[in-house]
């Protein structure tokens, strides 16, 4: 678990560098405010398409060779941006880093693969901890490098080398986490017909309104993320650096509420609880935004819906992987990072016409409609039913390796 942390957090670093940088970034090359949400959502299309794949890919092959590629992937995508000289060429740098985005969802197949599922909650809280400090030293180190003069080549080469040192880390210290065996049956499911398409997974294990809520929360953080530094900009005549702070400080309120107080939380109120809890802060935080007017409630708007966001994704992900068997896990995850992904498009689309036609009050109740369908979802029964997919000789001895008490279960 450690091992696993310091990779995602060297890879979440150097995506925490690029975030205050690339609505100021852009506007230089002659990008307005729908270039930019369009620049979002070209990232986030791409990576909802590769999300499954790259989900597929780790079942099959394992997930540190995954992990290594698709930082590899990442480190290129820095530089190009980098480099951008015309408003094209940041298209391009930002539709290759989606295509080789598959971290965070191969990241979370990983955790669960070594965590047992009294302890998922807290794995996925250390994957939303890593997450949560590459926000706090990302943006903060984007700002200071971007300074006040404006160039941003800087920061995304070093953005490229944290990839690198990620990759580093990735092929000294990290262990593989599915054996040999269970990599072979995923292969020759794959290439005997009997692995299921996403959607056939989706239906056969009751799982399309779970995955439905990844798209949800996605487009509602999103949408918040592209609306925030155009917020404080146009209403506070803030720039990259102070933007900066705000996502750190940010950063550090979700290490300590995923990377210390989720597991107790979940003790104390169980995911399901807990999610519903967290869903409505988020609501509480928008509500708050459409009539904010100064800079204290304008920053406590943000920090309680993104502090009540921040616990939703590790929730979310423990309750769909105590639900999926092994061999659906990197699969099923892939496929939620990719719902995700598709959330990050539908959001700055919505935000920015929104945005365009109503000013940042209609923006802001235009992510409210978004989480009521959320919050409505929790306020009803959990998920209960379990997915099930044939086991192999493999699969059976492995999982009673890991887990000998409850291998009367597939979890």
């Amino acid at each position: 678990m450690p091992i696993l942390f310091g990779v995602v957090l060297l890879d979440l670093i150097g995506f925490g560098i690029v975030i205050p940088i690339l609505p100021f970034l852009s506007p230089q090359l002659g990008a307005d405010k729908i270039d930019i949400a369009l620049i979002i959502v070209t990232y986030a299309a791409f990576a909802g398409i590769s999300g499954p794949f790259w989900g597929r890919l780790s079942d099959r092959l394992g997930r540190k060779p995954v992990i290594m590629l698709c930082l590899g992937g990442a480190a290129v995508s820095y530089v190009m941006l980098g480099l951008a000289t015309q408003l094209w060429m940041i298209f391009a740098a930002r539709a290759f880093a989606g295509i080789m985005a598959g971290n965070l969802g191969v990241a979370s197949a990983m955790m669960s693969d070594i965590t047992s599922p009294e302890k998922r909650a807290k794995g996925m809280g250390m994957i939303g901890a890593a997450f949560g400090l590459g926000l706090i030293l990302g943006p903060l180190l984007g700002g200071l490098l971007a300074g006040d003069s404006g160039s941003f080549t800087l920061p995304c080469l070093v953005a490229g080398g944290m990839s690198l040192l990620a990759i580093a880390a990735a092929a000294l210290f990290l262990p593989e986490s599915v054996s040999a065996e269970r990599r072979a049956a995923n292969l020759r499911r794959q290439r005997d017909g009997s692995r299921a398409s996403t959607w056939t997974m989706l239906r056969q294990t009751e799982s399309r309104m779970l995955v439905l809520q990844y798209v949800l929360h996605a487009a509602a953080i999103s949408s918040v993320t592209y609306l925030a530094p155009l917020w404080l900009g146009d209403l506070l005549g803030w720039g990259a650096r102070q933007v900066g702070i705000v996502f750190g400080v940010q950063g550090a309120i979700m290490v300590l509420l995923q990377g210390g107080l989720l597991g107790p939380l979940v003790r104390l109120a169980g995911e399901w609880r807990l999610l519903r809890i967290c869903v409505a802060s988020l609501m509480l935080g928008l509500w708050l935004a459409v009539f904010a007017a100064s800079m204290p409630w304008m920053l406590a708007a943000l920090y309680l819906a993104m502090s009540g966001a921040t616990l939703c994704m590790p929730l979310l992900n423990t309750i769909t992987s105590q639900r999926t068997c092994h061999q659906l896990r990197g699969q099923m995850l892939g496929t939620t990072a990719s719902a995700a992904s598709w959330g990050r498009v539908l959001g700055p689309l919505l935000a920015g016409a929104n945005l365009t036609l109503f000013g940042y009050v209609g923006a802001w109740l235009g992510c409210i409609v978004l989480v009521l369908f959320y919050l409505a979802w929790t306020l009803g029964p959990p998920p209960t039913r379990l997915s099930a997919a044939p086991a192999t000789p493999a699969d059976t001895q492995e999982r009673h390796k890991e887990n000998p008490e409850h291998d009367h279960q597939v979890v």
